[in-house]
């Protein structure tokens, strides 16, 4: 009996070892600050090889500005491939690494702010084999690119970082896991950690920076005299002084079709053009309701067969004959084109190049998508329905779009942005003023109605403000170019339907409240310009005007 239960011992602990094996042959860990700090990050004020660093340049304490290096050093007792080994001894070396990455755990004055599982792309392949020690770069003078500082961007502007450190002396703490998500999402044991007092030092802030602004006379809009939350409303601005809400240059509040709010920073006034990116997609679809209700063209259910000799491009399949304007305005044509990834032959990165951007779009093949249903973000597809509108409209799609919206909303100070044809291109870059944004905003808050007149039909409104993805997960919606959002304020809920552009450019417009907030902004391209502005609404907008 002994004897048998001594064989199962030794039977269950050889197989506990076997499972527990490295999957992959680490480095040697030979460098003696590595050796003493193993399973440990050490933060530094400045670049420095690990063949030179010295015990003395590991920082304990830090006075935070954000134009300094901030340097981390990670030193760990495995490679990553391995920690991710034991987690599911079951999967290949490649399998473990196309599921699984470094978790980062931001926590500040012992408060748990951030969690990120660092996509599974990042870092190269053999160094998450065989490294054990590595380098991030959360801030760097050069703007040294790297993923480390988009970590930290979406930690510190994102996900509450910049508010945890406020003024002050802080506890910042970082601690990695390994993570793999299959099924479910497992992380290991903490496998590195670190702390560091980070000082913020008080920035001196003017009364002037804070103070609302007056609303001055001339704007094109009756002034509202209702009362708001002036002190939401001061604390916003001194977040924008602070540099805590980054390159924002405009704010305006339209409620009950009345202005309510006018505020401008870094430079900006009520005279600036604003280029707002792919805000401008959004001008496509209200043209083409326009050309719909004029009868330019005969409705959006038409197929691009209907334009265009189809069979004279590139990568001709019949499924090309079945797409409509409707799934161009709703981005689901099933086009072989995606521009939230870099690898989609339609994304809009390559188009640019392109001497003849509607043949870069009509060349593209076909994916396996069901044309109508799955959503992907393409911007090529809106520069075809201006092209469909440019040679279906009098007199081309400048002139048309003058004439029949902007000159009736009183807009006359604006730029386009045109294609290699010299065409308005409605892939984004329309320059307005911040205030005659608001006014194509609040066009579709009297449901196509200005001064009385019927720009829209109110039915084009209603299938714009539609959400024809309802059944997606992790995804709130979007209609006819207009992205649907739903902000949460304590225990109450408001949609709105929003023309988005990069940099964090914003035209709000609320479905059950009197309500449209315009939001101009500079941060192209950073990963925190739209939650910074999405932040502005739901903590500081919404509680101050509604």
């Amino acid at each position: 009996m002994k004897s048998t239960f001594l064989l199962v011992l030794i039977l269950v602990f050889g197989f506990s070892l076997s499972q527990n094996k490295n999957i992959v042959e680490p480095e040697k860990i030979e460098n003696s600050i590595q050796k003493n700090h193993l399973k440990e990050i050490v933060f530094l004020d400045k670049v420095i090889p690990l063949e030179n660093l010295k015990e003395s340049d590991l920082l304990k304490a830090i006075t935070f500005q954000e134009n300094m290096d901030f340097d981390l050093r990670i030193f760990l007792d495995n490679s990553l491939v391995n920690y991710l080994h034991q987690i599911d001894p079951a999967l290949t070396t490649e399998e473990l690494l196309k599921k699984g990455n470094y978790q980062f755990n931001f926590l500040v004055d012992g408060k748990l702010i951030y969690t990120e599982n660092i996509n599974s792309g990042a870092g190269t392949a053999e160094s998450k084999k065989i490294k054990t020690n590595f380098r991030i770069p959360f801030l760097s003078k050069t703007n040294e690119d790297s993923w480390g500082k988009y970590v930290w961007m979406r930690f510190y502007y994102s996900n509450g970082g910049i508010d945890a450190l406020e003024s002050g002396n802080h506890t910042l703490k970082i601690q990695i896991k390994p993570y793999l998500k299959t099924s479910t999402l497992k992380t290991g044991n903490i496998i590195a950690k670190g702390e560091i007092q980070h000082i913020i030092p008080q920035k001196n802030i003017s009364e002037e920076q804070i103070a609302i602004q007056k609303i001055q006379p001339n704007s094109g809009w009756k002034v509202s005299t209702e009362k708001f939350n002036e002190e939401k409303i001061r604390a916003l601005n001194k977040k924008v002084a602070e540099n805590r809400f980054r390159e924002i240059s405009g704010i305006v509040v339209i409620k009950n079709g009345k202005l309510l709010v006018e505020e401008y920073f870094n430079g900006y006034n009520r005279d600036s053009l604003n280029d707002t990116r792919s805000v401008g997609k959004s001008f496509s679809s209200a043209l083409m309701g326009i050309a719909i209700k004029d009868g330019y063209i005969k409705n959006e259910n038409q197929d691009l067969k209907n334009f265009y000799n189809l069979k004279s491009f590139s990568n001709y399949s019949s499924k090309k004959d079945s797409v409509t304007i409707k799934n161009l305005l709703t981005m689901s044509s099933a086009f072989e084109g995606n521009d939230q990834d870099q690898e989609s032959p339609g994304n809009e990165e390559n188009m640019y190049p392109t001497e003849n951007w509607i043949k870069f779009v009509l060349d593209l093949p076909m994916n396996e998508n069901k044309i109508g249903k799955n959503w992907n973000y393409f911007t090529a597809g809106v520069v075809l329905t201006g092209d469909i509108l440019d040679k279906y409209v009098p007199k081309g799609l400048e002139n048309y779009a003058d004439k029949k919206l902007f000159q009736p909303l009183g807009i006359t100070n604006y730029k386009w942005q045109f294609t290699p044809q010299k065409k308005p291109s409605l892939a984004g870059g329309l320059r307005m003023t911040a205030l005659d944004f608001a006014k194509f905003g609040q066009l579709y808050k009297n449901k196509g109605v200005w001064n009385g007149k019927d720009i829209l039909d109110n039915n084009w409104v209603k299938k714009t403000f539609t959400n024809y993805f309802s059944d997606e997960k992790d995804f709130e919606g979007y209609g006819y170019l207009f992205w649907r959002k739903v902000y949460k304020v304590v225990d109450k809920s408001f949609e709105s339907y929003q023309c988005n552009g990069n940099g964090g450019n914003k035209i709000v417009i609320f479905t059950e409240i009197p309500l449209v907030i315009v939001i101009t902004a500079r941060a192209y391209n950073k990963p925190y310009s739209h939650s910074q502005a999405d932040k502005m609404i739901e903590e500081y907008l919404l509680p101050a005007v509604n």
